[in-house]
């Protein structure tokens, strides 16, 4: 796949030690990838729309969106998403350490394209990311950007 423009995901996180597991599994990934890190919704949605200091963003083909995080929850930003006729077919991936079925049919209702709890252990994460990264990005046909 080298031959092709790298697939821009943008991670959605606020815990150092998740966006570093997912930092090293995308690192081992046969699959060229620009993974993009903001640490709460405010700088998410600031990417997402290159406002301020991301005004140079690139669109990403991903978003992997954690529902915790300060300033402005997943859920918000979700919404936000999924309101936008700009940014509502960029698909996402909640990635969330949240195992309740209140956050798992919130997220669908808001327009989630998957729900994944994170795993506990080093090997279970990467695994869990890998298997994000073949299928979206060598099982499904995604929009052209």
């Amino acid at each position: 796949m080298n031959h092709y423009k790298p697939l821009e995901i943008l991670l959605v996180e606020d815990d150092p030690a998740d966006v570093d597991l997912t930092q090293e599994a995308m690192e081992s990934s046969k699959i060229k990838v620009n993974l993009h890190v903001v640490n709460n919704g405010v700088e998410a949605m600031d990417f997402l729309r290159g406002q301020g200091r991301f005004a140079t963003a690139p669109h990403p083909d991903l978003i992997l969106l954690d529902l915790n995080m300060p300033k402005k929850d997943g859920r918000e930003v979700l919404a936000e998403i999924k309101a936008d006729d700009k940014l509502k077919l960029i698909p996402v991936v909640v990635l969330t350490t949240s195992q309740a079925e209140e956050d798992i049919l919130r997220s669908y209702d808001l327009g989630a394209n998957c729900y994944i709890s994170k795993p506990v252990g080093l090997i279970e994460f990467s695994r869990v990311v890998r298997s994000i990264e073949d299928f979206w990005f060598t099982v499904v046909k995604l929009p052209a950007r």
